[in-house]
């Protein structure tokens, strides 16, 4: 068995890439934020002859920390651990930005990624281990050309967007990604200069979607006034009260798909009262209120189906969730403050919610609900073998916070509802972006 494993680890290493990495195609998908990939196509590379001995220099010198970041940063798509960061930060950002800030991360990775890709087959300049047979691919090798880095260049969108609208975390992300395109050139995948290259190229690139996004965020100021009727939600603090003014990416406004008033709660108060919480209804509830299911989802299927290893198709994943997650949530802040929807502790102040905390905002339509709508209509659109597990676990959230006793059964239903409109309309945009017909 001993003899068999280098063998085995050979031929992994031979047909990943071939089922798995996209081809020059997809330097002509339609990008987001910026004309085209080729708008921003770079200058032809001069020749790498005097980096090989930089690449080599940086093998020779390897130890068990560099080998650990090559492994660190070399984990799961060009994006992932960017993602990571902003899902961290972008959560707990009371703000009206933190969601602009995860969707422009994903769509300017995106964007520069297909630039990129429209770049390495304009030039096709081979990867450092192809050029000169001294020096090793210590990562599973990518059969797509060298210049540019598209690690690198996930790294320059990363650290432009988080700098911006994170600054105290700016030199921390810089850091990073120096350590990120040293392990690149170390692990023989890429020359310094296709590092430099990527980097600069996704750092142009995050600049102008910055600024091309500029106003998204509305600049109004709320007047702090909430309404004074009974039966409306009211709160000592409204989260994100304006947020439903914010430009979309996809929908026309955040009030295309408004639903109806909400009814009076009367019966829907009568049934949550005689709710009997289980072991099973609590757990529900603890789960989707806690953990980050849908990320977590996400990125175990890009496992499952190894685009991990394929940056543009994994980048196009990343961008369309994201815009699903912001343009969802404008279109459920739009209704929320328009209608002020009572949550059920506050109809009647005798009930106890499962969960501790309930949120600081009106509860119509429900926010988990319409998120889950339209990330169970968007997952069906990248994993269609399994649909049926993304709409079932859309319907799981969103029952989840009846259970909670923070949502009457009608903000769910709504939401739901008003979830899959949205990510419908993302689909649809997004067929005809050229992905599809390769």
């Amino acid at each position: 068995m001993q003899r068999k494993l280098p063998m085995l680890a050979a031929l992994f290493l031979l047909v990943a890439p071939l089922y798995a990495q996209e081809g020059s195609s997809a330097g002509t998908w339609k990008t987001w934020f910026i004309p085209s990939g080729q708008t921003y196509r770079l200058p032809a590379p001069s020749t790498y002859k005097d980096e090989i001995a930089q690449v080599l220099t940086q093998q020779q010198k390897l130890d068990a920390a560099s080998r650990q970041q090559i492994m660190y940063w070399n984990a799961g798509a060009p994006g992932y651990h960017w993602q990571h960061l902003m899902g961290q930060l972008w959560m707990n950002d009371a703000s009206n930005n933190g969601a602009l800030a995860n969707m422009l991360l994903s769509v300017a990775i995106y964007d520069a990624t297909i630039s990129a890709w429209d770049s390495k087959y304009t030039y096709k300049r081979p990867r450092p281990y192809v050029a000169d047979k001294r020096i090793k691919a210590l990562i599973v090798n990518s059969p797509s050309p060298s210049y540019p880095c598209e690690h690198s260049v996930a790294a320059g969108v990363a650290v432009t967007i988080i700098s911006h609208f994170y600054p105290n975390l700016a030199d921390s992300v810089q850091h990073m990604a120096q350590r990120l395109m040293a392990s690149r050139v170390a692990a023989g995948v890429a020359f310094p200069s296709d590092t430099k290259a990527g980097f600069d190229l996704g750092k142009k690139i995050a600049e102008k979607e910055i600024e091309h996004t500029k106003d998204f965020t509305t600049k109004q100021v709320w007047d702090g006034k909430m309404p004074s009727e009974p039966g409306l939600w009211k709160g000592k603090y409204a989260a994100l009260p304006l947020a439903g003014l914010n430009k979309t990416v996809v929908l026309a406004s955040s009030s295309q798909y408004r639903p109806g008033p909400p009814p009076d709660f009367a019966k829907d108060m009568e049934e949550l009262k005689k709710h009997k919480p289980t072991f099973n209804s609590i757990a529900n509830a603890f789960h989707f209120a806690s953990e980050s299911v849908w990320e977590d989802l996400l990125e175990k299927k890009i496992f499952e189906n190894n685009l991990h290893l394929n940056p543009p198709r994994a980048a196009r994943i990343y961008a369309i969730a994201a815009i699903g997650i912001y343009d969802g949530f404008s279109a459920c802040w739009d209704a929320k403050y328009i209608y002020w929807g009572i949550r059920p502790d506050q109809y009647d102040t005798t009930f106890q919610p499962v969960l501790i905390h309930t949120p600081p905002f009106p509860g119509y339509p429900s926010g988990h609900a319409a998120i889950g709508g339209v990330m169970g209509e968007l997952y069906a659109y990248f994993f269609p073998a399994e649909s049926d597990l993304f709409r079932q676990r859309a319907k799981d959230g969103a029952e989840s916070r009846f259970q909670g006793g923070i949502h009457f059964r009608t903000d769910n239903e709504v939401g739901l509802e008003l979830g899959k409109k949205v990510g419908t309309a993302i689909i649809n945009r997004v067929k005809n972006d050229g992905a599809d017909h390769n």
